[in-house]
């Protein structure tokens, strides 16, 4: 699966705009130009994961939010993470994975 990195920018933008900051006030926290940011923004570069890990403490959230688009706090946290895991299992593995998840969510 490739990394859209400009469904990344635009979630760092909404983050950054989110927090009320400006673009200048984001890269003199960074420490980067004002073009490096812009090209992140609009997915024209790849961020690595050491400065999505930095923009990301700054901004307040987390990675997965950056790259998921859900935040741990939400009612849908993990909703992709389990649908990708059922995906990958075949049909009797799933079943058992139902059944287990069944007794789980039982009152005791």
């Amino acid at each position: 699966m490739a990394v859209d990195f400009s469904i990344i920018g635009k979630r760092l933008k909404e983050a950054r705009k989110k927090r009320g900051l400006t673009q200048e006030d984001l890269v003199e926290k960074m420490g980067v130009s004002i073009a490096y940011l812009s090209k992140v923004e609009t997915g024209k570069i790849h961020i690595n994961l050491e400065r999505l890990s930095q923009i990301c403490h700054i901004l307040g959230v987390t990675e997965g939010e950056i790259l998921n688009g859900v935040s741990n706090h939400s009612e849908k946290y993990l909703h992709s993470e389990f649908y990708d895991l059922l995906k990958q299992c075949s049909a009797k593995k799933q079943k058992l994975a139902y059944e287990i998840l069944k007794v789980i969510t039982q009152e005791i």
